[in-house]
């Protein structure tokens, strides 16, 4: 038995990667743990695995003591002498409680001797059943626990590293993702938007956090994080594995757009041409892992007027100017340029400050130029003896060419000028507040848009899509608004859906059951195809929904209603008098 136990050790170590101790530790504390079940917790035991008999032996000790208190842990002098003849007080005294069958002999023979000592011979015929189930409960939990430690100590390491796995299943949107020894998580908040995944799909994700938790390593992937674009270049790109070329920052926008400052440490490696590769190998071998994103190169650069330029491109900048006390850049563009240095939606500056880590405001050179046109005019009306055109083409010069520059400037920065001083810095601050107030007056003022009919065409359109869930077989009304509370407001949304692991998150759909609705709805679909649309299918006259023009025109209508006759505008509004004509013209004259 000794050398099949060994055996049997040996193998399990080998086969889970297990340190041989965890296994004999596991087999030590099951028998003790069956032991004190059987014989008494209150027993001093204990049990030794011996490697040469691969046996795990159990004692128990008892203390000699002068009045015994508790029969199971003590034992009188006169007995111990009975045992051992030199036992001390406060000597321990250990007996071997034989359990195995091959030990019966042996057990018989030592009940003889110390049966009224040890008070185990009635519980010995139900330790061996007992230590057996035990040690397997043992056992496979302490493996259990020992696999889940070396993954944990596995993958704790590669935190921020790119891992690639198979995607096995889907749990209410997220993927989860077998990496050999271990399961991973890509949440669905950490995928990308616009991508889909099928079972045995090829992942490949940043390790993003690993968790010890009860049920064993929690591995969380990410597609999303920015730690995804330097790992997939440094793996793309040897210069920057060999720390030659560096990604000093990243600003990523997922599934859209990246912008990356690359520098060189090494003046003759050209840092983008690095990353992009001969003829963009190196560049599209990244793009196509990220499924299309669009991925700009720019060079980082110490001088931060410098790097804005680049980081804005592909738009040339005309003019830039640096605020340091509020971190902000200002950046005019040419008229034909302002769309693109914006960007579709505000991307391409909003990436651009990201990259610098500055707040940019684009503006174009004729909005600059009209504001600078205005506040000539009435900086020039003051007729300040030192402010003349010069001195304000030089203000502008040195970017106080808007209210907002000239309210948000320092008093100091203004008084360097020659020819202003503070007082005259209070009449600028005024002009300038006077402009931007005129600004706010004369912005526009929503019109009052006449009420319109009310037509219900929402609620009719929400019936037909009920009416055709109805249709489709094997969908429930309760499963068919839930559906439509998930936001497949059409059958033809459920059957395009693509990722069917997202139909998973619908409460009560799993993934086979996805396959199903999504089978049913599109086999629906190419029936009313052939029917030659809803309403032939049912076999019914569709009902008339009102056109555009329809509500136009009852718009119109009410429009027509609600304004009163010319005439009797004229006649309700009240004359202008002589006076009144004089008087606005002294005024005039004044002013």
């Amino acid at each position: 038995m000794g050398d099949t136990l060994n055996t049997v050790i040996e193998q399990v170590c080998k086969d889970k990667g297990i340190d041989r101790s965890v296994l004999v530790e596991a087999l030590e504390a099951s028998i003790l743990t069956a032991a004190k079940k059987v014989f008494g917790y209150e027993r001093v035991l204990e049990a030794r695995y011996e490697d040469g008999l691969g046996q795990v032996e159990l004692f128990q000790y008892m203390e000699v003591v002068t009045a015994v208190g508790d029969d199971n842990a003590e034992i009188s002098m006169s007995v111990a002498r009975k045992v051992v003849p030199d036992a001390e007080l406060g000597d321990e005294l250990g007996f071997q409680i034989f359990y195995l069958e091959e030990h019966m002999d042996r057990a018989r023979e030592e009940d003889k001797k110390y049966g009224d000592i040890l008070g185990v011979r009635q519980h010995r015929s139900t330790f061996g059943r007992v230590a057996a189930q035990t040690a397997k409960q043992v056992i496979v939990q302490r493996v259990r626990e020992a696999e889940r430690d070396i993954v944990f100590n596995e993958y704790k390491d590669r935190k921020s590293e790119l891992v690639t796995g198979i995607a096995r299943r889907f749990e209410r949107g997220d993927v989860v993702v077998d990496l050999g020894r271990a399961e991973a998580i890509l949440p669905v908040r950490e995928q990308m938007p616009r991508e889909s995944y099928r079972a045995g799909d090829r992942v490949q994700a940043y390790v993003k956090d690993v968790t010890k938790q009860s049920k064993g390593p929690q591995i969380i992937l990410s597609r999303t994080d920015v730690g995804l674009i330097f790992k997939l270049f440094e793996m793309e790109v040897p210069e920057i594995y060999e720390g030659i070329v560096r990604i000093v920052n990243v600003a990523r926008e997922p599934g859209e757009r990246t912008k990356i400052a690359v520098a060189s440490s090494d003046a003759d490696v050209d840092p983008v041409g690095a990353c992009v590769g001969m003829k963009g190998s190196r560049v599209q071998a990244v793009v196509q892992e990220l499924r299309g994103e669009k991925i700009d190169i720019v060079p980082w650069s110490a001088d931060i007027a410098k790097f804005v330029c680049h980081a804005i491109a592909p738009a040339e900048v005309s003019r830039v100017l640096i605020d340091e006390d509020t971190n902000t850049i200002e950046l005019i563009v040419s008229d034909e340029q302002l769309s693109l240095a914006i960007g579709r939606r505000g991307q391409n500056v909003r990436l651009a400050s990201q990259l610098v880590g500055w707040k940019i405001d684009v503006h174009s050179e004729t909005k600059i130029e009209a504001l600078k046109e205005d506040l000539r005019s009435q900086l020039l009306e003051l007729n300040i003896e030192n402010l003349d055109a010069s001195t304000i083409e030089y203000l502008f010069k040195l970017g106080f060419h808007s209210p907002e520059n000239l309210l948000g400037a320092h008093d100091e920065d203004l008084t360097m000028i020659p020819g202003i001083d503070s007082g005259v810095v209070e009449q600028i601050r005024g002009v300038a507040r006077s402009i931007q107030a005129g600004v706010q007056e004369k912005a526009p003022i929503a019109p009052v848009i006449p009420i319109t009919p009310t037509i219900e065409i929402a609620p009719v359109m929400e019936d037909i899509q009920l009416r055709r869930f109805g249709l489709v077989e094997g969908l429930p009304s309760p499963l068919v608004t839930a559906l439509m509370n998930a936001g497949y407001a059409s059958v033809e949304a459920v059957a395009g859906e693509k990722n069917l692991g997202q139909l998973t998150a619908v409460p009560g759909v799993n993934l086979k059951r996805a396959r199903a609705i999504s089978a049913s709805c599109v086999a629906y679909l190419a029936e009313e195809q052939e029917a030659g649309g809803f309403w032939p299918l049912v076999g019914e006259e569709p009902p008339t929904i009102p056109t555009e023009e329809d509500v136009a025109e009852a718009a119109l209508e009410i429009s027509d209603e609600a304004s009163p006759p010319a005439e009797e505008a004229e006649e309700s509004a009240p004359a202008e008098t002589v006076e009144d004509t004089e008087a606005k013209d002294d005024t005039e004259e004044t002013s």
